[in-house]
């Protein structure tokens, strides 16, 4: 049998068995642990709060018991209505995104389509029951967008797509032949707003991640790169290009030839001035689409070398718009927090001029983290909130310095299972770091309590205030009687752009050093016992849930999620090489040492922590091949470990089945190797 037959076999026998050393028995499940899922999986997820272009209306998606539809309401959140002909079962309505008159609304929905298609549709908000489909869509539509004139609507479309285009979705069986067969890519279209034929404005030779219309509509600026789009949006350019029929692209930056502070780094957000004269993009190191993060740049709309407007600030940018040519509002990470911002702006410089307020929380509007929705005259913002205190709701109203309050009351009935979470800081060779801490539930300082350390993924990221869902999280082992300690150590936004570069080559060896700190600087103050410290992640975090154990003792039970133990293996096995590069500086081919040394299989011996090791059969970012190295190297060193693989899953998990089962193994795995009591 070959090797890769062998392993396909492996993994089907994997999936959601798990594959438990043989001096190791199966505990005894926790009570507590079925009713904190239970009341983790009341949450409704609320997304894409739309403000209307007047400032006074809302929209937004909800989503529960398999259906997710468009709500609409006054910006007080009274008048709530509904968009008709939703029908029953299964359903989705999403993509809401209003017109320029503040009337109309574009969306995408399957609801009564027999193929379960979303096609695109629009609705007067005077007549909500009879949306009208203005185009079928054979295809995935996504980040739909009216030019400032209302007359068409323009999107990112894959044609006769199989799939989400993400690297963090479920990737495609390789079978065929590999790189060629089956290449899916995401173009820009466009349809009349009154109904026409659905028109490509970008050709087939690039993958489209992130679009924008000139203030006019005659042109839209681009970041794209030459398909496949899962693995090369780390080498991506800016483009410009016409509208009209037989408009060729232009390269407005190319960061793999710019002489700028953006060599070599990684672009999202392109947003034109009001003029049209200047674009205005965020860039830096960036681990993740998605993940946005960096400086402020800008370029003229002709093309040339990009301004970094934004060197040696302390904080990560995330999301910005215009407010007037020489004005922008800037949503950014602070020091762990969420932080709204007015910068005045020249062609030289961005600076903040007011701080308009700060907040322990995560926001988001529309599909990326940390964006706004901003009424045209930027006097008004809708965004959903959530925080450890209170679960996900649309927040509305004026913008100014206190942040506006909720007007929905849909998870108002929730209240935290866990314990009161706190701001830790401390400093470490020099940096300034933060991070996270909640204590547990029904916390009694005359007592001496575990600690499991969660580390966020990215590592060009960080942890953020927000209500748990029933997925993988560290938020519920607080509920179970553990401190949580949530660190953002050097790699992670909120520190501004050096602090996110500090750890290039460097992975595991000094944000390890910068979260050992964080942990002693805990137990100086509260009673956790450092004999029962834990440690926990996804992605990034799983491979530091895997690495971290082979450099120091001091973790007595682990669980690796979708985590990386060989990165010279890992780099020929992903679908995602390119974003390597950036981070190790070389290619494994060019540079295997740089690999080598933060590869955890090569210090396995040193490994004595049970551990816990789950994926996704179908994960491009972080392949089950390393999750299934690893557990092989434990067992040979007769550490408890146990492996479970789980079926049809991408990186980000979307069975809530497999989802929930993720978070209750994790939970039983620390209650029986590191028990709270």
């Amino acid at each position: 049998m070959s090797l890769a037959s062998r392993l396909s076999l492996t993994l089907l026998s994997a999936a959601l068995i798990p594959v438990v050393h043989a001096d190791t028995a199966s505990p005894t499940v926790d009570p507590r642990i079925e009713q904190l899922l239970t009341e983790l999986g009341k949450s409704r997820s609320i997304a894409r709060a739309q403000l209307s272009p007047d400032g006074k209306a809302v929209a937004w998606t909800l989503s529960g018991e398999g259906r997710t539809l468009i709500e609409i309401a006054d910006i007080d959140g009274h008048n709530v209505r509904h968009i008709g002909r939703a029908g029953p079962g299964v359903c989705s309505q999403t993509d809401v995104t209003w017109a320029p008159d503040s009337h109309r609304i574009a969306f995408l929905s399957d609801c009564g389509d027999k193929d379960k298609r979303r096609n695109l549709f629009v609705v007067d908000t005077k007549d909500l029951d009879n949306p009208r489909q203005i185009a079928p869509l054979r295809g995935l539509a996504a980040n739909l967008a009216w030019t400032n004139d209302g007359r068409s609507i323009g999107f990112l479309f894959v044609e006769n797509a199989t799939r989400r285009s993400s690297a963090t979705a479920a990737a495609k069986p390789q079978i065929g032949e590999i790189g060629v067969d089956g290449v899916e890519v995401q173009r820009v279209a466009a349809v009349d707003a009154n109904g026409s034929e659905l028109r490509f404005l970008t050709g087939a030779n690039q993958h489209v991640y992130e679009f924008s219309w000139s203030p006019d509509g005659s042109r839209i600026a681009f970041v794209s790169a030459p398909p496949p789009g899962d693995n090369n949006w780390w080498v991506s350019k800016l483009w410009v290009q016409g509208t009209q029929a037989g408009a060729q692209p232009s390269v407005a930056v190319d960061p793999a030839t710019t002489k700028s502070s953006l060599r070599g780094l990684q672009m999202a957000l392109p947003r034109w001035s009001p003029d049209g004269s200047r674009i205005a993009f965020i860039g830096g190191l960036m681990s993740d689409q998605g993940a946005t993060g960096g400086d402020i740049y800008s370029v003229s709309s002709q093309g040339g070398e990009p301004v970094n407007l934004t060197p040696d600030t302390k904080v990560s940018p995330v999301w910005l718009a215009w407010n007037g040519n020489n004005q922008m509002i800037v949503s950014q990470v602070s020091n762990g927090q969420a932080q709204v911002a007015e910068y005045a702006v020249t062609a030289q410089s961005a600076k903040p001029t007011r701080t308009l307020f700060t907040v322990p929380a995560s926001i988001g509007a529309g599909g990326d983290a940390m964006a706004l929705s901003l009424s045209d005259d930027r006097k008004s913002v809708a965004f959903v909130k959530s925080s450890y205190e209170a679960a996900p709701e649309v927040h509305a109203g004026a913008l100014g310095n206190t942040p506006p309050s909720a007007i929905t009351k849909i998870n108002a009935g929730l209240k935290p299972q866990w314990g009161k979470a706190e701001s830790i800081e401390w400093d470490n060779e020099g940096k300034h770091v933060q991070g996270w801490l909640l204590y547990p539930a029904n916390y009694d300082p005359s007592k001496r309590y575990p600690m499991i350390v969660t580390v966020h993924g990215g590592p060009a990221s960080a942890v953020m205030p927000r209500w748990p869902g029933v997925g993988f999280g560290g938020v519920p082992f607080s509920a179970l009687g553990y401190f949580v300690f949530m660190p953002n150590p050097r790699g992670s936004h909120g520190q501004g752009e050096a602090f996110v570069q500090a750890n290039r080559k460097d992975f595991g060896y000094g944000d390890l050093r910068d979260t050992l700190a964080g942990i002693d600087a805990i137990e100086k103050r509260l009673p956790v016992d450092d004999k029962r410290l834990g440690l926990t992640g996804w992605s990034y975090g799983g491979f530091m849930s895997m690495f971290a154990p082979t450099q120091t003792q001091r973790f007595r039970a682990v669980v690796a999620g979708a985590g990386i133990a060989n990165w010279q293996s890992y780099y020929g096995q992903n679908l995602i090489d390119q974003w390597m590069i950036p981070f190790f500086g070389a290619s494994v081919y060019d540079d295997p040492a740089v690999y080598a040394k933060s590869s955890a299989i090569n210090f396995i011996k040193k490994t004595t922590a049970p551990t816990l090791v789950v994926v996704g059969d179908r994960d491009a970012e972080c392949p089950a091949a390393q999750s299934l190295e690893f557990w092989h190297a434990l067992r040979a060193q007769g550490v408890p470990t146990s492996l479970v693989i789980y079926p049809n899953e991408g990186h980000h998990f979307v069975n809530p089945a497999h989802q929930k089962d993720v978070l209750q193994r994790a939970l039983e795995w620390f209650g029986k190797y590191l028990p709270a009591n």
